[in-house]
């Protein structure tokens, strides 16, 4: 999947039947903490998109409740993949995940899984960031298998966000 990072103790997983519960600790203020994680185009794994690493425009999230997470392809082409159910900075952000197990886009918010976003100071200079992606019974037959493929997506994608955090300048 692209350039690999290896670094397997760096997150810690939890798993449930339905959810999954990701933790790291990040050399950061929660302020930088939740900038990167916003910033999906740092570190979201661009395999994991529709369009792809050749074609991958931009990745997005609109910064409100209601707003919507993006990603833009070819030509201008724009797919909608989840919606913001919660927007505090630079706290928690919780947003519907509409992506089935399938790959394919989940139109109705109540079919579709959740991710919530928590960001907590955690000593000098470390903050704690929790990802728990959960209600994945909304997809159906395929939760389950749907739960294990996104543990080692997500431990994939975490990864990634903590070296993008260490690469990115801090605050003094």
């Amino acid at each position: 999947m692209g350039q690999e990072i290896a670094e397997p103790d760096a997150v810690h997983q939890d798993v449930d039947r339905f959810s999954l519960r990701s933790t790291l600790l990040v050399p950061a203020s929660p302020e930088e903490a939740f900038t990167a994680f916003t910033h999906l185009t740092s570190w979201w794994v661009a395999e994991y998109t529709w369009s792809g690493p050749d074609f991958l425009a931009d990745l997005g999230i609109e910064p409100r409740p209601g707003g919507m997470l993006y990603e833009i392809g070819p030509h201008g082409f724009r797919s909608d993949w989840g919606r913001v159910l919660t927007w505090e900075p630079p706290h928690r952000l919780v947003f519907v995940w509409q992506i089935g197990p399938d790959r394919v886009p989940v139109p109705d918010p109540s079919r579709a899984s959740e991710v919530e976003v928590v960001v907590e100071a955690d000593g000098p200079g470390l903050t704690r960031v929790t990802v728990e992606h959960r209600k994945f019974d909304r997809h159906g037959t395929a939760a389950e298998g749907y739960r294990q493929a996104m543990t080692e997506g997500w431990q994939d994608m975490l990864t990634r966000y903590l070296h993008s955090v260490r690469r990115r300048p801090h605050s003094a």
